[in-house]
């Protein structure tokens, strides 16, 4: 379990910063780069629900839990005989992301066009969070062009971004309160 004594530590005031092996990069490195917007996606996460309750608010914060889980696995490079095990997304985790869109999905009309983020509020943060996440995903695709990533992390991000996009609209009144984009309509 993490313990924080302390919250400042003056180590990252010459723009380095510790990696979970315990190596040191500059701040702007990839990696840290990619993990920071896993974070930033976990706050938007945190907004959406400050307005939602029942299953979908639960749905949320194993999400939220599993977004510190994806931040532990990029912070830690691979290795092939580390002290410590690290944590890694599993395909458990990707699985059960998969099997929630499934029931999501089964409940929503068809679409007949793009959505435009809005609608509730949860579905407005859902959808900030998912290009959030989309972002993060292109970040870790980049760093395993030059870095071993674990492979799971960038399908748990792919999959992440599908899943707020269901679950944004399920909370817009299962896609019937959804904001459609009409092609050229202000021309």
């Amino acid at each position: 379990m993490v313990q924080l004594t302390r919250i400042y530590t003056r180590g990252g005031d010459k723009g380095q910063t510790s990696l979970g092996d315990g190596s040191r990069v500059d701040k702007h490195d990839l990696r840290v780069t990619a993990y920071g917007t896993v974070d930033e996606a976990n706050s938007v996460i945190g907004l959406a629900r400050l307005h939602t309750e029942g299953e979908p608010d639960a749905m949320l914060g194993r999400i939220q839990n599993d977004l510190f889980d994806l931040g532990a696995d990029l912070c830690t490079p691979e290795q092939d005989q580390p002290k410590y095990p690290p944590l890694r997304i599993q395909e458990a985790q990707v699985e059960r992301l998969e099997h929630e869109i499934d029931t999501l999905n089964a409940d929503l009309g068809k679409l007949t066009s793009f959505i435009l983020p809005g609608g509730s509020p949860a579905s407005a943060y859902l959808h900030l969070g998912r290009t959030v996440i989309r972002r993060a995903e292109r970040l870790i695709a980049q760093l395993m062009t030059v870095e071993a990533v674990n492979p799971a992390a960038l399908r748990y991000a792919n999959r992440l971004s599908d899943h707020l996009f269901v679950l944004a609209r399920w909370l817009n009144d299962k896609g019937r309160d959804d904001v459609l984009w009409v092609p050229g309509a202000n021309r």
